[in-house]
């Protein structure tokens, strides 16, 4: 009679030890299905400028040049229209074209060429629409290299005219 006594007491000890062990936590049963519904009024709206964007075509912004010359060649066209675009879509933005060559040639020499590679470029944006007061052409010669070989590589790389954009 005892050990029935003991085991009732038992049962209910269990019992209540397990009762108190019981999550107080409701689990919503349609949570997943409302995260993934979207509200587009919660979401918000990021716009990145083509500029700062690295997979824009705006992204490149040398035209390079053939030794001794600043004719801008023609599979830089396609290049030059988007730049054209998006500064007659954005005519508070400015460019500062900055021709540049290779260290081979006179400083004097160097200076003019870099200059009529700037202008070569200013005038093909020009021609493809852009305000010429949204453009400044000067040159660099030789005096910011971005290759640092003396080698026809490390040439051909100076040999450019870059796109600088300012507010």
């Amino acid at each position: 009679m005892m050990s029935k006594k003991l085991r009732l007491a038992f049962a209910m000890l269990t019992i209540g030890v397990l009762a108190a062990c019981k999550s107080g936590v409701k689990v919503d049963e349609n949570a997943n299905q409302n995260a993934s519904q979207t509200n587009p009024e919660n979401v918000a709206q990021v716009t990145v400028d083509p500029l700062n964007d690295p997979n824009s075509p705006l992204a490149k912004r040398s035209i390079y040049f053939d030794f001794d010359s600043y004719s801008v060649q023609d599979q830089y066209q396609p290049l030059l229209q988007q730049h054209a675009q998006y500064l007659k879509s954005h005519p508070q933005r400015h460019v500062l074209i900055q021709g540049n060559t290779d260290e081979r040639g006179t400083s004097e020499y160097n200076l003019a060429l870099g200059q009529k590679r700037a202008e070569a470029v200013r005038r093909a944006l020009s021609l493809l629409g852009v305000a010429d007061t949204q453009m400044e052409a000067v040159s660099l010669g030789k005096e910011k290299p971005v290759a640092l070989g003396h080698d026809e590589a490390s040439w051909a790389q100076n040999r450019r005219a870059d796109l600088v954009y300012q507010q």
